[in-house]
């Protein structure tokens, strides 16, 4: 067998990028690209976008006009996964309303994909590929009823259960990041209060530590240092300060860290999970605090055991969306 015919092309599509990689059964990424996105132009153009980053890795050797057959998988993989922007209806690959992609309203992606490169199409959500390629080849390898979370400028998540992602009736399942734990809290963007998004992604720990470095800049001498002043101040800032030991970025980190526990009892209440793992910059930057958020969650859950359930960092970092598209694709 030609060991290019067991390759997946795995596409990642941002509102700034579009990142396509060529993975092997494994979950190995061989080689990738990344290359920008036209996502404020017409559908065609973003469209287009995408197809010339699939043209620039893998080329177009072999590839069949319009109505004929191959005999071998055109450009060396033989089928497409695509970690597209939400919302969007996995069932058919249609992408609806996504705000970072606003070129594409209720735009038939998967479709037009296959019709160009006459290979099998899926489309899903960047968190629930992501949780099913770290479910297949990362850090929930060998568990079988997966929570996901990607923490970064949004939290994404994604359920894994027996090796499937759970899309719920109308693929919108597993948005925990709109889980509100504040009914009082901050408006969030998708319109409700408290969800631990707006509490706890990279633009929150950088308010909170906005706040704190106008009230008590004595404290806030080191992360000043590295923002030059309190407004310019961002979670990125934050981390490397803590990295530096600095107390201040560590009490930021600490008050994330209690927010994501009291949010994660929820979870753990309603999905009995076997593991939870973290992907993301920020879930990189909580990490050190991992161990905390274990020892503290059986006080905001029911579950007697809930101390008991790893907690991970997730073995895919930025390539988390080329190896989530290939897993759509990839036998089990």
């Amino acid at each position: 067998m030609n060991p290019s015919s067991e390759l997946i092309l795995g596409v990642d599509i941002g509102g700034t990028k579009v990142a396509v990689g060529l993975v092997d059964h494994h979950g190995k990424i061989m080689t990738q690209i990344r290359t920008p996105m036209m996502a404020n132009g017409t559908a065609e153009e973003g469209l287009q976008a995408v197809i010339s980053a699939i043209d620039a890795l893998a080329g177009s050797p072999g590839r069949p006009r319009p109505g004929e057959a191959s005999t071998e998988s055109a450009g060396g993989f033989h089928s497409i996964g695509i970690c597209a922007p939400g919302p969007l209806d996995p069932k058919t690959g249609v992408v609806l309303n996504p705000p970072n992609v606003p070129c594409w309203r209720n735009f038939p992606l998967a479709a037009r994909i296959a019709e160009k490169f006459r290979q099998t199409v899926k489309v899903d959500n960047d968190a629930n590929a992501a949780a099913l390629a770290e479910t297949m080849w990362g850090a929930a390898r060998g568990y079988h009823y997966v929570f996901y979370a990607t923490l970064g400028t949004g939290i994404g998540t994604g359920v894994v259960l027996d090796g499937r992602i759970y899309h719920g009736k109308t693929g919108s399942a597993a948005e925990g990041g709109h889980v509100s734990i504040d009914y009082h809290g901050p408006v969030c963007g998708c319109g409700k209060r408290g969800c631990i998004e707006i509490l706890a992604a990279g633009p929150a720990i950088g308010a909170r530590a906005r706040a704190k470095a106008a009230a008590e800049p004595g404290r806030a001498a080191n992360l000043l240092a590295l923002a030059g002043n309190a407004q310019s101040v961002t979670s990125e800032h934050v981390g490397r300060a803590f990295s530096g030991g600095d107390p201040l970025a560590g009490e930021i980190l600490a008050e994330t860290a209690h927010l994501l526990t009291i949010w994660l009892g929820n979870i753990v209440d309603l999905l009995d999970p076997d593991v939870i793992v973290m992907g993301g910059g920020v879930a990189a930057m909580m990490q050190p605090f991992f161990d905390d958020i274990k020892r503290d969650l059986p006080a905001w859950c029911v579950n007697p055991r809930a101390g008991e359930i790893p907690l991970l960092l997730a073995h895919y970092g930025a390539d988390a969306g080329i190896a989530g598209g290939a897993a759509l694709c990839a036998t089990q």
